[in-house]
């Protein structure tokens, strides 16, 4: 317990001069460290728990005179911000209320009687939610044993349908916070068919620094690939709904004919903005995240619960007993953790919260170990 109550103190703020930025980290804690209104640690939806930048707070206040204005010209200011830094051309982004609605206009706008679409188990739920009104044959394909995406089965299951197939890739993965080597999705976009679109979720691309990891968006000069990106993780703005995606012109075009008139709202793109031009907030956030996932690691290890690799702002960790049970009796001691996902039913997702709130939940997850419970 003296080891835990250090590295929940000394160790979160004290640490300046150790390597990947932690000297930054008051910065960030200054910015919203909050628990809910019951005072519970609320570690189960891979929220960022530092809040927004200190610069997207300020373009918030000043911008809230024009939040009675269609977002008109601060629209097209974030697209063409969101070109420059991709890469791109403006007219190869699309905006979204959250990426999970650039999601829904892909499945939406790529439908068509008899399309598979191909995505692991589990992966991300609201692409098959999506797919329920339209006559898509799912095809959920288990993950590998390293819990990356079977891309070898997914490929198979493609090559050996007829017609149109979506496929979903969601890299790092949510729920198990793994990675599929981007080499191997590489080489199956390179190599698809005409008739196979590729819809490839980076939720959580600031977060990866492997070397093994990259970007699909040098492929949307084919119209084939569409990449999504979202503001809700490293930017911590998932209140405020903010997300894009990159594709081929056409396909943007293809895209527009399902979004939502204004669904970016006017404070979301003044303090997206304001994010992107803050050059550090992506190293300070990678930098506390890493430091409370060392914590959780800490933890994990000294009591002897398995835990899968991340490359996110969460850990997929497995419980020993019921999961409802865990879920309940966390609820109790003051913290929410993750739902269910299935298949995985003995592990249980945990969002990675300040260093504060990790030493707090770790010292109840070993309160629960010496009672048998975990």
């Amino acid at each position: 317990m003296e080891r835990r109550s250090f590295l929940r103190t000394g160790l979160a703020f004290g640490a300046v001069g150790m390597s990947g930025g932690l000297s930054l980290l008051p910065e960030l804690a200054c910015a919203s460290t909050r628990t809910a209104s019951d005072g519970a640690l609320r570690l189960n939806s891979n929220e960022n728990p530092f809040g927004i930048a200190p610069a997207a707070r300020s373009a918030i206040i000043d911008n809230l005179s024009e939040a009675n204005r269609y977002p008109r010209a601060i629209r097209t200011d974030m697209v063409e911000a969101l070109a420059k830094l991709n890469g791109v051309k403006p007219e190869n982004i699309v905006l979204g209320n959250g990426s999970t609605e650039v999601l829904q206009m892909s499945v939406q706008a790529l439908a068509q009687p008899g399309a598979k679409l191909v995505l692991a188990d589990p992966t991300f739920e609201d692409v098959p939610r999506y797919a329920r009104p339209y006559t898509y044959d799912l095809q959920k394909v288990p993950l590998t044993a390293n819990h990356a995406h079977d891309i070898g089965r997914m490929k198979e299951i493609v090559d050996a349908s007829r017609g149109r197939a979506l496929v979903y890739l969601c890299n790092p993965n949510n729920p198990t916070g793994t990675l599929t080597p981007s080499a191997d999705i590489d080489a199956w976009i390179a190599a698809g068919a005409d008739d196979v679109y590729f819809l490839v979720d980076e939720a959580y691309y600031e977060y990866c620094t492997d070397p093994g990891y990259w970007s699909c968006v040098k492929f949307i000069n084919d119209p084939n690939v569409i990449v999504t990106r979202s503001f809700s993780k490293i930017y911590g703005m998932a209140g405020m709904r903010l997300g894009y995606a990159m594709a081929h012109e056409t396909t943007a075009a293809r895209l527009r004919e399902y979004i939502a008139s204004s669904n970016a709202n006017y404070l979301a793109l003044a303090a997206g903005h304001a994010s992107l031009e803050d050059s550090d907030l992506i190293s300070r956030s990678r930098a506390a995240n890493a430091e409370g996932t060392r914590i959780l690691h800490e933890a994990l290890d000294e009591i002897g619960l398995e835990y899968l690799p991340s490359y996110t702002n969460f850990v997929m960790h497995r419980i020993n007993g019921d999961q409802d049970a865990y879920r309940k009796r966390m609820a109790e001691a003051g913290a929410r953790v993750g739902r269910n996902f299935p298949p995985m039913l003995d592990y249980n997702r945990l969002s990675i919260g300040t260093p504060e709130e990790m030493g707090r939940f770790t010292d109840i997850l070993l309160d629960f170990h010496t009672k048998g419970w975990v």
